[in-house]
Formats: structure tokens, C-alpha cells, sequence
């Protein structure tokens, strides 16, 4: 009985203390500065340590998300997109960050070493972010284009599909003959 009161509350304080944000509509808007931690144990900080001309930035807020992500990386790289692309699982509250070292062991487990790098964990801001986007239909991922400067060219949060993929490359697109 015990280990089942402790169980339910424990479930209570890592999940039920989070707060829901309406989603957002982000076209033009620059990018919060947030800190964050690769894979690999580097500081990086979110968008001033991006220099490339564009940065795409996948964003999930549940474990569920990693599908859609995944389906994103897929089309990616599908279409020969070769901007990088940041993965960003972003989670909120102060028990999160209790057990961050176990949370980013796992995801070490299910991730090649190589691509460690570009998987950068949020917990300080992860709210900031949330906050920022929105969080309604948490399983979506959060597609976030932005150009050197942080601001965001693309965003898009209803779930992969070809069309929004298909809009994403016609940014991309754009953008480069744009800077030419």
C-alpha cells in the first residue's frame, strides 16, 4: 500500500506540476535565449551558439514527440536538406531537473554517440520555451527555422506532414536566394 501512495504522489509532482500554454503563431518572432546541454555535456546556448546561416531546431515536450521527430529527420533528409538540425527535448519543472542524469542516460542508450552533439536537453528553461511556443498537443513536435540572428523563419507544431515539409524546403529555398 505504501509503495503504491508513493508511487501515485510521485507521479503527481513529476507530472502534474506543469503548466499548459495555448500554441502560438511565431513567424518573425526571435527565438528566446535559453540554456541548454548536449549529449556530449556541452553548454550550449540557444541561439547565440548557432552560426550557421540557418538552424532548425525540433523541439519535443513528451517522449512521445520522438516519433514525430524522427518522422521529420526522415523527410529531412529524404528532401537533402543539410542545414543542422538540433533535437530539443524540453521539459519543465523543478523534478525533471531532479533526475536529469537518469532522463539523459536513457536517451544516451537509444542514441548513436555520433549524433550526441545535436540532441541538446532544456530543463532550466524548459517552461521559458513552452511558454514561448505553446504546449497543446505535446506529442507534436515543434519545428522552429531560425537564421543566424535567432529569428524565426518557420514554425510549425500540427505534427510531420509532407505539406509542411514541402513549405519548410520552400523557405529554405527562398532564404538562399535571398542571401545570394
Amino acid at each position: 500500500m505504501f509503495k503504491t501512495l508513493t508511487s501515485v504522489l510521485l507521479a503527481v509532482f513529476l507530472f502534474g506540476c506543469s503548466n499548459q500554454y495555448p500554441n502560438q503563431i511565431l513567424l518573425g518572432k526571435q527565438f528566446p535565449t535559453v540554456s541548454g546541454e548536449s549529449l556530449t555535456k556541452e553548454d550550449v546556448v540557444i541561439p547565440d551558439d548557432f552560426n550557421d546561416e540557418h538552424s532548425l531546431l525540433l523541439i519535443g515536450y513528451k517522449q512521445n514527440s520522438q516519433f514525430d521527430i524522427d518522422r521529420w529527420l526522415i523527410g529531412l533528409d529524404m528532401t537533402g536538406v543539410t542545414i543542422p538540425a538540433y533535437e530539443l527535448p524540453t521539459i519543465q519543472g523543478m523534478a525533471p531537473r531532479m533526475f536529469s542524469t537518469f532522463i539523459d542516460n536513457g536517451m544516451r542508450k537509444g542514441i548513436p554517440k555520433e549524433l550526441w552533439g545535436g540532441v541538446i536537453t532544456i530543463y532550466k528553461d524548459g517552461e521559458k520555451v513552452q511558454a514561448f511556443t505553446g504546449n497543446e498537443s505535446p506529442n507534436n513536435c515543434r519545428v522552429v527555422l531560425i537564421d543566424k540572428a535567432g529569428k524565426i523563419l518557420y514554425f510549425y507544431d500540427r505534427g510531420f506532414s509532407v505539406a509542411a515539409l514541402n513549405e519548410l524546403n520552400a523557405v529554405l529555398k527562398k532564404s538562399k536566394h535571398m542571401g545570394e
